[in-house]
């Protein structure tokens, strides 16, 4: 495993020591560090429309629309009699969350969800198998007799982003593809609040037997949040959800705001910790918050200049470790906030997945310290049950960095990982 943070900083791991067994793509659950992710397994297809377009087919502009597979065949027609596609990317916020992972990890992740059981060339399971990293295993797949999902991103002249989502097959993953002894032997498990809304649709009852699974094995639980609209709809049974289950949650502002009423992000990361132990809240120019709870003893007080907002000295403790909270004997709420990296890009190229990149980032960091205790079970990183390698500031940073990869390039997902050493850093920062 790669591992993140100061790469000068002598860490002590066995790898000298030569590897008994030959490497192998599917996980192994007792030999091998990784994540699990369940998703709606989809494709992104990305087309240029005019306002008309949407007009004619009565689809909600700036929305996420579920749009009837007939219905989104004939749109998906016409766009290619227009030349209207400009890309086809492997989508699903948990697939792009994943496979970043493995691209900053160079290590492996495992894949639940469904995959057309007959691939043709260009169907939307040949451009989801052909975007995704090797190291996501996928061997747990459900076959399926027809297609995974697809929804196309239509961008209007304003530069408005419209989602149609054709679901196809894609809700049809049955609990009895939810293998038990993978996700307990996982580092983490990663979903996100889509299926919620897939009423009465197999996917609803393979997720909560993978959330049951995974609290059963006291297995760290992430979840995504979908979009504002999804949250609105579906608040009082993810707020459930979040309670019965999630130890991290992942959103935007806006995101944020559906769920506790609150448009300032501290506040609303303030409230979100009534139900959960760490919340991760991107904020678009504003930068990202990382926030959660770590043992008042064990607390570590930050060199960085102190912030006050609607929080008076919200970051003096990011230094600190994250914890569950369940794991402090005196839980302190603990808040850091990174303004973008470099200022943010010039010319930001694409939005679609920087928030998936931020989380790969922190679920890295999390297998980081799975790796570490278990190489290591001794070490003074583990005096405490932390539940991440780095501090708050530290996984700050290094989520905003791999955010800033997301948004100068056109695809959600990684296509490499980041440099060994940043140009950018000064050379001060690399001799320490």
């Amino acid at each position: 495993m790669k591992f993140p943070g100061l790469r000068k900083i002598k860490h002590y791991f066995p790898v000298s020591q030569p590897k008994p067994q030959l490497p192998s793509f599917e996980v192994r659950p007792k030999l091998d560090t990784y994540i699990v992710g369940l998703d709606q397994t989809i494709v992104d297809v990305v087309a240029s429309v005019s306002d008309e377009f949407l007009q004619k087919y009565g689809i909600g502009k700036g929305l996420s629309n579920l749009v009837e597979h007939g219905k989104a065949n004939q749109i998906y027609q016409e766009l290619v009699a227009h030349n209207a596609i400009s890309d086809h990317f492997a989508g699903g916020t948990i697939g792009n969350t994943i496979h970043n992972y493995s691209v900053l990890a160079d290590d492996k992740s495992v894949l639940l969800g469904v995959m057309s059981a007959n691939i043709a060339l260009g169907s939307p399971a040949y451009h989801y198998v052909c975007h995704t990293s090797s190291k996501v295993d996928m061997n747990h797949l459900q076959g399926v007799a027809g297609d995974i999902g697809r929804g196309i991103t239509m961008i209007t002249p304003d530069g408005e982003r419209t989602f149609v989502i054709d679901p196809s097959d894609m809700d049809q993953l049955s609990p009895e593809y939810i293998p038990t002894d993978i996700i307990a032997g996982a580092a983490a498990f990663v979903v996100s609040a889509y299926p919620l809304r897939a009423v009465g649709q197999p996917i609803q009852q393979a997720m909560l037997k993978a959330l049951s699974d995974a609290k059963v094995h006291q297995v760290p639980v992430v979840m995504s949040l979908g979009t504002r609209h999804l949250v609105e709809e579906n608040r009082e049974q993810i707020l459930r959800t979040i309670h019965d289950y999630v130890n991290v949650l992942a959103m935007n502002e806006l995101e944020a705001q559906a769920l506790t009423g609150f448009a300032d992000p501290l506040k609303a990361a303030e409230a979100i910790l009534e139900h959960t132990d760490m919340v991760l809240i991107t904020a678009g120019p504003d930068g990202l918050y990382l926030c959660g709870h770590t043992d008042d003893s064990v607390k570590r007080e930050s060199s960085n200049p102190i912030k006050s907002a609607s929080l008076a000295d919200f970051n003096q403790y990011e230094f600190s470790r994250p914890m569950l909270r369940a794991h402090c004997d005196k839980p302190l709420k603990v808040y850091s906030h990174i303004d973008p990296y470099l200022g943010g890009p010039e010319r930001i190229m694409n939005t679609n997945g920087a928030g998936d990149g931020a989380l790969s980032a922190i679920l890295h960091d999390m297998a980081a310290n799975h790796y570490h205790k278990q190489v290591q079970p001794l070490s003074g990183k583990h005096e405490q049950p932390y539940l991440a390698y780095s501090s708050f500031a530290q996984i700050c940073k290094y989520a905003n960095r791999v955010s800033y990869e997301i948004l100068v390039q056109n695809a959600p997902r990684l296509s490499k990982g980041l440099p060994e050493r940043e140009d950018s850093l000064e050379e001060a920062y690399w001799e320490r």
